[in-house]
């Protein structure tokens, strides 16, 4: 099982992933392919995602049953602990008073 979410990409990207895999959810697509195909469409994924990020998710055979790469910003960062991969969550940016992010 093969799991690709996107936030933020390009269409030309959605419309690339929707020839390969279904899209069950808005930016959420899904398959069963072989590492080699799924590798070469994460390489499609790392050169058009552009602005935006993606994570993607697959089975495997070690004590999570699956392991996941992501790319691009998010609040969402892989780590790994002891040999388990885990996911950080960074503090939210400071939000500035007129509405807009803070720079400092």
């Amino acid at each position: 099982m093969l799991v690709i979410v996107v936030e933020n990409v390009p269409p030309r990207l959605r419309g690339r992933l929707a020839v390969w895999l279904l899209e069950v959810r808005a930016g959420v697509y899904v398959g069963n392919y072989s590492r080699r195909v799924r590798e070469e469409i994460w390489r499609h994924v790392e050169a058009g995602v552009g602005e935006g990020n993606a994570v993607m998710v697959w089975r495997t055979n070690n004590e999570a049953g699956f392991e996941f790469v992501t790319i691009g910003a998010n609040r969402r960062v892989p780590v790994e602990l002891d040999g388990v991969q885990l996911v950080s969550f960074l503090p939210p940016e400071p939000v500035s008073p007129n509405g807009g992010s803070a720079v400092g």
